[in-house]
């Protein structure tokens, strides 16, 4: 524990939960996220008190406040065992969102414990960060083939042209698929396990019963991989630290699933988004050939990280211009920070690349995303979204983009469905003949049937919010 010296609040300082909050999560929030940002700056400045699911936490909005709650790990803990309402026993039993607060891995650990699993992490994955390695260039090559395998699959079933959701039959499977390599699962990841991921992340009613499904789920595989160890990052992590127990490297597979799948694969559906839409900035990126920079515009305006998870005050302290009380939970609003940027960026005075560049999308301070995750997660995007531009001739959405449903959770904000009527090249039209045989979709043995089992089950899944929508 930090035992420097610090002043204490006033004795005459409201506590936080003494103070009247408004609901984050509204109709109005799910519809305009921005407009919520923007009220509640004019009414608290750059902190808010706001509560979460009927608990009051800190949302903190203004860029420099976010910058140093992300780089003051001295001050702002991520260990959960800080935050002073869930000590006292003031959370309600079936608070939604502490099922995934309680999974003990890397994102919820601080200091030196932090430090060493990073480094466990950063030796796993780097030789998959080197494009020269066996590891490194075999992922690459698979990343562009199982996109390749899913635009075979639509030239298979419509032909040319046709409708597709780009999110259940596109970016979601190409995650699936990338994952089952990545990881080395001996068979294809369900579905559900990515629904499972959604349900933990946005704190819905089956909350904790989902997170325990998927980590029981990467437990076996933690167990799988110690007993036959392949060349994949699972065998690396048990490399990399032979002592670590199956069930906490099923923690961190837990986690690293997040960020792969529903983080990763909401900056692919956003920055298409962001390119369909007609946004002029990400445009002219992409039509420069600056992929890296795209995606960095689009990090900017529109990163699925809406809100970062939890920091805990480890003492009183003054942010803003209201009084942090210690055990006090704050989240770093990484949405409402980049509105400062965009501001800055508008203004001629300002280079765009400068606002870009400073993106809080990978996070601040000792607690970012590792160097090699980082540069993961960009192939991934920035060869996902190529992938389509390259062999689709045309896309266009086939509904107004303010009409789009999203996912708006405490963390996460990402679309649910994609609609986009599309053509396709003369090159992705001959990649149907190459998918009758597909045995790289679940990087182990797979078939015709497994594609299309897999598609019509995220079809399934998604049919409930794909109104509208013509079928592909």
């Amino acid at each position: 524990m930090d035992v420097q010296p610090h002043t204490p609040a006033p004795v005459d300082t409201p506590v936080l939960g003494s103070l009247p909050v408004e609901p984050l999560l509204t109709a109005e929030f799910d519809a305009d996220p921005g407009a919520v940002y923007e009220r509640l700056r004019r009414t608290y400045g750059p902190v808010a008190p706001v509560g979460l699911m009927g608990v009051p936490v800190w949302l903190v909005l203004e860029y420099r406040e976010v910058l140093e709650v992300l780089r003051n790990e001295s001050q702002w803990r991520r260990d959960i065992r800080y935050w002073r309402a869930r000590a006292q026993g003031e959370l309600p039993p079936d608070w939604p969102l502490l099922a995934g607060y309680e999974v003990r891995q890397t994102m919820f650990m601080d200091e030196e414990e932090h430090r060493a699993v990073r480094r466990t992490h950063h030796a796993a994955l780097r030789p998959f960060q080197d494009a020269r390695s066996p590891e490194g260039w075999e992922l690459r090559a698979a990343v562009a083939r199982y996109a390749d395998e899913l635009v075979g699959v639509l030239a298979a079933e419509s032909g040319r042209s046709g409708f597709a959701d780009l999110g259940a039959q596109y970016t979601r499977p190409l995650l699936l698929m990338v994952t089952t390599k990545l990881f080395g699962c001996p068979v294809e990841l369900g579905d559900e396990l990515v629904m499972d991921l959604w349900r933990m992340l946005d704190g819905g009613p089956d909350a904790g019963p989902a997170t325990a499904r998927a980590l029981a789920a990467f437990t076996r595989l933690a167990a799988h991989r110690r007993a036959r160890p392949g060349d994949d990052f699972t065998s690396y992590l048990l490399l990399a630290d032979p002592d670590i127990s199956d069930e906490q490297l099923g923690r961190e597979l837990f986690m690293n699933a997040v960020y792969l799948n529903d983080i990763t694969g909401n900056m692919v559906l956003n920055t298409l988004l962001e390119v369909l839409r007609g946004n002029a900035t990400v445009r002219r990126s992409l039509s420069a050939g600056q992929l890296g920079e795209t995606v960095n515009r689009v990090a900017l305006a529109n990163h699925p990280v809406a809100n970062m998870c939890f920091r805990f005050a480890a003492r009183d302290v003054r942010l803003g211009n209201v009084w942090i009380r210690a055990g006090d939970a704050v989240s770093p609003s990484v949405a409402a920070a980049h509105r400062d940027l965009l501001a800055i960026g508008s203004s001629h005075m300002v280079g765009s690349t400068v606002s870009t560049r400073a993106h809080l999308g990978w996070g601040a301070g000792p607690h970012q995303c590792p160097t090699a995750a980082r540069e993961l997660g960009s192939l991934i995007v920035t060869t996902a979204v190529g992938r389509v531009f390259d062999r689709f001739a045309q896309v266009e959405l086939t509904l107004p983009h303010d009409q789009l449903p999203w996912r708006s959770g405490p963390v996460v904000r990402g679309l649910r469905v994609l609609p986009v009527r599309y053509e396709l090249t003369d090159d992705a039209l001959s990649l149907r003949r190459a998918e009758t045989t597909p045995p790289s979709l679940t990087g182990c043995t797979s078939g015709e049937g497994q594609a299309r089992g897999l598609l019509a089950a995220l079809r399934r899944l998604m049919s409930g919010v794909r109104k509208g929508v013509p079928e592909a």
